[in-house]
């Protein structure tokens, strides 16, 4: 059973999203500020979060920032903020996913078993084969889901891993914003440009030595992005 730690200092929000999450056959666990959710992630296994933006002690953004300095555990944002800029900069400090409130239960928990697909194909090796793809010093070992630049081990988020392997796999190929979001989120893609790019940027600060400059990951101005070949 999965467990999923849901972060919010509105207990009946907490609630209704727990009555639905068990319906599906989570566990969950319930967190009421950031402080309270590091303590739980500290002592429990969670394989997902579920955290409010607005909350005391330690608001949604710092606790997100805190956790994403040792863990790549799957963060979904909640926030009753509706600004293009407030979902940017959950996604800038390393959230996956934000949704806006109030929300559809059923939105939720969909978008919940879809971060953890993507974090459970992450995480689990292939039992055979050798899926190994290298365009200059990068690597990315499909099997092992480990990206490596010039021999170091790079740590990738499953959105940010999954958008690098789409275009290393295709070499050459240059995708449209809709195109990698419709790929990646396999969603329609509105008001995908924002959230792309903000992954796009993450992937380059990492693989890159000098972002500004990528040796990897192009962009092609009023088409897309791609990654050139070998």
């Amino acid at each position: 059973m999965q467990t999923i730690l849901v972060c919010d200092d509105d207990k009946e929000i907490v609630e209704a999203i727990e009555i639905y999450l068990q319906q599906e056959g989570f566990h969950v666990l319930k967190a009421y500020d950031g402080e309270e959710a590091l303590e739980i992630l500290k002592n429990n296994e969670v394989h997902l979060l579920i955290m409010d933006v607005m909350m005391p002690k330690l608001d949604g953004i710092r606790a997100t920032l805190k956790i994403r300095e040792n863990s790549s555990i799957p963060i979904i944002i909640l926030s009753a903020k509706t600004e293009d800029s407030d979902k940017i900069l959950g996604l800038n400090i390393g959230a996956d996913d934000y949704v806006e409130k109030p929300f559809n239960p059923l939105e939720l928990v969909a978008r919940v078993k879809s971060q953890l697909r993507r974090y459970t194909q992450l995480g689990n090796a292939a039992e055979s084969g050798d899926s190994v793809y290298t365009v200059g010093g990068l690597s990315i070992n499909d099997d092992l889901k480990e990206v490596t630049v010039d021999g170091e081990v790079v740590k990738l988020t499953p959105i940010e891993y999954n958008i690098l392997l789409l275009l290393v796999k295709n070499q050459g190929k240059v995708f449209s914003i809709n195109q990698i979001y419709e790929s990646i989120w396999n969603e329609d893609a509105i008001g995908a440009d924002n959230t792309v790019a903000v992954h796009i940027r993450h992937i380059r600060e990492k693989i890159e030595i000098n972002p500004k400059e990528p040796r990897y990951l192009k962009v092609v101005w009023g088409v897309g992005y791609k990654i050139d070949k070998n």
